[in-house]
């Protein structure tokens, strides 16, 4: 897990890395925050790392070019970072940015938080306003895996693939299913590996094996 308090680290010392080069690859870190944030708290730790950087030794325009060449990795647009970096005589010892060197030897290392966003963001939903009723708004925590499931409904067999949190309680996969196929509040049992999932148990703490086929259970009698 990382943490968002991490500080803009410059080095003047020369590690013999400098001198290698690669160009910027499009893979990004994966990474998990110490506690679940919104994107506007992400953005908001972002924008307070670009701030302060320049104060932590280094050259300013070195700093703005990573990070101009850090928002056009995570866009997707490899070409416009490499063209940055190479305007600004930057190099990458691994082809990440989480490690870059300028042209005077001088180290510059990037916390993953500038580069990607974690695998526990939530995405805060506020349903519409009404007046004089309130309400908090849900909070939909975004997929970070697939699950696969198989879901015998009597005589009709269904496989489904689901984007899920692993932080999402069985609970949550059962609603989804309920959702998907219009089964309202008939009972449902999900069994991995023969055991039966316990409605209150984190999808990452169930131990269902990779690429695993879920089976589900549809009880169309109850209601």
């Amino acid at each position: 897990r990382v943490s968002m308090g991490d500080k803009a680290v410059v080095s003047t010392q020369s590690t013999g890395d400098e001198a290698k080069n690669q160009p910027v690859k499009s893979e990004l870190p994966v990474w998990s925050a110490e506690r679940t944030i919104t994107m506007d708290q992400l953005l908001k730790k972002r924008a307070e790392f670009w701030d302060t950087s320049p104060a932590y030794e280094g050259r300013k325009e070195i700093w703005d070019a990573l990070r101009a060449a850090a928002e056009a990795v995570e866009n997707g647009n490899r070409d416009l970072a490499q063209a940055i970096l190479d305007g600004a005589n930057i190099t990458l010892p691994t082809g990440l940015l989480l490690d870059c060197y300028d042209e005077l030897g001088c180290r510059y290392v990037l916390p993953p938080y500038v580069l990607s966003r974690p695998t526990n963001i939530v995405t805060v939903k506020t349903p519409e306003a009404v007046p004089d009723s309130p309400q908090a708004p849900s909070l939909v925590m975004a997929p970070d895996m697939t699950l696969k499931v198989r879901v015998s409904m009597g005589d009709k067999v269904v496989d489904e693939k689901l984007a899920v949190n692993s932080l999402e309680r069985i609970a949550d996969v059962k609603e989804r299913i309920r959702q998907n196929f219009s089964l309202n509040k008939k009972r449902i049992r999900l069994i991995c590996c023969g055991k039966i999932l316990n409605d209150k148990t984190a999808i990452k703490d169930a131990k269902i094996p990779k690429n695993f086929l879920v089976q589900v259970i549809v009880n169309m009698d109850s209601e």
